[in-house]
Parts: structure tokens; sequence; C-alpha cells
């Protein structure tokens, strides 16, 4: 049978979510307390291969096991086998044909800036950290220059293996709520530190370094060497993942 999870986490200790020799990971740490609880070995899927350093709210993974065990086990039986910095939130029978990665439809991520002058002692690993007054409202609207499928090259990072540089972003919304920023972006899918390299273009326009077209500019330059630096993981949320059925989460 064919169990799918919602889980969050606290990236800050682990390096991503996909399992590596010798590194801590989060898929490692939530396989591991899923054998436990199948009383075999398990191999868990998701939906969104987070980095180092990233969080998650909405992950979403599956596995197959021949282990009985109801929802409610799973859920309990899991968590009291992880780290307190891991969590699933939910656990639920699907059938065979689901996958959490490739069934979904769109990824939903938030970045979240705290703009002050003097950095936070509780947010240092859970927002970027930005003493310079931005203009988030010119942010807002550099960020509805990358609305749409198009060849997002420049935002690429370094080592990233998409065979295809297209992507439809959906929604990029740049709010504030007094010293928070946050940029929430979905699409049906992003480019190694995309989020990231999009984040770093929009705070050099928010500093009004560069006016809003330069997101245009950047975008259809192909180029990442004519974006801005990726910023840090620390601010970056994995919120929720989509599917064309709702009901499976």
């Amino acid at each position: 049978m064919r169990i799918a999870l919602g889980i969050e986490y606290d990236g800050t200790k682990y390096c991503g979510w996909q399992r590596q020799l010798n590194v801590v990971t989060v898929q490692e740490k939530v396989e591991q307390a899923l054998s436990q609880v199948a009383a075999e070995k398990i191999t868990a899927i998701c939906a969104g291969r987070t980095d180092v350093g990233v969080h998650a709210i909405g992950q979403v993974a599956h596995f197959d096991t021949e282990a009985k065990r109801s929802d409610r086990a799973w859920i309990l039986g899991t968590n009291s086998n992880l780290p307190d910095d891991i969590r699933v939130l939910w656990a639920r029978h699907v059938s065979l044909d689901f996958h959490s990665r490739y069934s979904a439809i769109s990824r939903y991520y938030r970045y979240v800036i705290y703009n002050n002058k003097v950095a936070s002692a509780l947010l240092r690993h859970r927002a970027m950290w930005c003493p310079y007054n931005l203009d988030e409202k010119l942010m807002n609207e550099a960020g509805k220059n990358l609305l749409g499928e198009h060849d997002f090259s420049s935002f690429r990072g370094s080592g990233c293996q998409s065979k295809s540089v297209m992507r439809n972003v959906t929604l990029l919304e740049v709010t504030r709520n007094n010293a928070i920023i946050n940029i929430d972006i979905k699409a049906n899918a992003f480019l190694f530190h995309m989020v990231r390299n999009i984040v770093g273009v929009l705070v050099k326009i928010g500093t009004r370094e560069y006016p809003p077209s330069w997101s245009k500019e950047v975008l259809e330059a192909y180029d990442r060497k004519a974006a801005a630096t990726t910023v840090c993981a620390s601010g970056l949320y994995l919120i929720r993942i989509e599917y064309a059925e709702p009901s499976i989460i």
C-alpha cells in the first residue's frame, strides 16, 4: 500500500531533504523513523527536494509498505522516532498511482526578509536580515515581470540538473507587515536556487539600486551572470504542494 505524508521541518541543521553520504538530511531522519514503525526498510519520496538550510511547512512525501498501520499510528509512531525539528503533520492512505512529486501541479514557496537596522536574535535562522530600507512596492512591481511561462536560465543555480529551463510562475507577490517582508511565489516547478536568485534581484530593486524593469532585463538575458547574488537559505520556506485532486492533502 502507499502512504502520503505531510511534513514540517526546520532545515537549519540539515543538508537539505535528499539523502547523501556523510551528511545528515531530512530524508534520512524520516526514513529511519518510518522504518522503525513499519518494521521494514522504507524509502520516502518527496514533492520538493529542499536545499541546505531551507525549511518546510507543507512538504509532501510518499512511501510504499507492506505494514498495516492506521493513519494515526503512522503519525504518532513516526513522530516519536523523529528529532524535535521534524514533524509528520498528517498521514493518508492513497492510491498506488499517486506520486508526491510527479502528481503535483504546483509548488508554493515563501521567502521571509527581516528588514530592520538591527538583526534579530530570534530570526537569525528563520529569515534573511536586510538592514537597508526596502521598498516592497517596487519589489512587487518588479515581480510582475516574471509571471507566466518563461526561460528562467538567468535564475538557474549552477549544478542544476533539470533538462528544461522553462517554468510557469503563476504567483509572485511581495507584501510587508512592519519589519517583515514576505515574498510569495508559486510555479509548476522550480529550478535549482531559482527562488533565492529571484529574491536577490528583487532586493536590489527594493534598495532602488535598479528600477523595477531590471527584473525583465535579467529574465531576458538568459544568463545567470546578469542576475544578483543568491540570497541565504534561512529565509526560504516550502509552504504548500498542490495537486489536481485536492482531497489528497
